[in-house]
């Protein structure tokens, strides 16, 4: 692996084949793992904005890896008072191990790995999610046994990090992924033709019955994202066409499973009948996975020879 994993654009084939290897592994010898990459390490975790499932899964992930982590709110420290992430970073790359991160702006995260040493993980950017991204893959994996070919439609916001990470995770996977939205939210289609990273078939359509037919999976997320909830109303007014309902499910394939990447918002992308059917949901394995997936990736920087 690079140094950091700032977008999926950093992984190749080969390391995306190696986190679900070791995630597998991690995932079933949870109890009994005794390897610690990560002991006498310390990771230092800068967040600007609140957080459930990434916050919980990485401190545990780095606490179950040997390592110490230390959670520092964007607020408390000095860039509140106009340090540029450049300094921060060159300060913090003497005292820590490594750094996650989960703040607004995608150029902040960006300008802190350029001054950094010390690898630099990205837990959310307004344009990027990867790590929730290659935790959906893995998930994908463990219910499908392959990710190529693989049909995932993306319903509802497909301008969003989710959108764009899943992008690149199915130009690097091979998935078939078809998202769907109204124009006002349709994806960055520069990020689709991109011919770096091509191995994907990617498609927008309108229609989202049209996107979810013969769908293996149906993927949804927030429609209002942190930052957004002065636009709230107009886009609960636009996107609700979009909405997983049992309507939309029936029209995929019948061995249809439903993901989103929480939290949810109960009655606006997605209803409670759908989320709550254990016979298609599978966000509960989706927010799990999150952990082993997170400890493979920071095994794999800090100890790709011995895990």
């Amino acid at each position: 692996m690079q140094k950091d994993l700032l977008t999926i654009e950093e992984l190749n084939e080969r390391d995306l084949s190696e986190i679900i290897r070791l995630a597998s592994e991690m995932k079933l010898k949870r109890k009994s793992w005794d390897k610690k990459p990560l002991a006498g390490k310390s990771v230092g975790m800068i967040f600007s904005k609140s957080s459930t499932r990434t916050r919980v899964s990485f401190e545990v992930a780095i606490h179950e890896l040997g390592g110490n982590s230390i959670f520092m709110d964007m607020s408390d420290l000095q860039l509140k008072r106009g340090e540029t992430f450049a300094d921060t970073a060159k300060v913090m790359s003497r005292y820590l191990h490594a750094v996650v991160i989960r703040t607004s702006k995608h150029e902040y995260i960006v300008e802190f790995a350029k001054a950094a040493n010390i690898p630099v993980i990205n837990a959310l950017t307004d344009s990027f999610h990867p790590c929730q991204v290659v935790a959906d893959l893995f998930t994908i994996y463990e219910y499908s046994e392959r990710l190529e070919g693989v049909k995932v439609a993306y319903l509802g916001d497909c301008s969003n990090n989710i959108a764009n990470s899943l992008i690149l995770g199915a130009k690097l996977s091979g998935l078939n992924l078809v998202l769907s939205s109204p124009e006002e939210f349709a994806p960055d289609f520069d990020l689709i033709r991109n011919p770096d990273m091509g191995k994907g078939n990617i498609r927008w359509v309108k229609d989202p019955f049209e996107a979810v037919k013969d769908a293996d999976y149906i993927y949804t997320d927030v429609w209002v994202s942190m930052g957004f909830e002065r636009e709230a109303k107009k886009r609960i007014k636009l996107l609700e066409p979009f909405r997983i309902n049992r309507a939309i499910v029936e029209h995929a394939s019948p061995a249809v499973r439903v993901m989103h990447c929480l939290p949810a918002h109960r009655g606006e992308e997605i209803t409670d009948d759908i989320i709550d059917d254990n016979r298609i949901s599978i966000v509960l394995d989706q927010a799990e996975n999150r952990l082993h997936v997170q400890k493979a990736i920071l095994s794999l920087m800090f100890a790709p020879n011995v895990i």
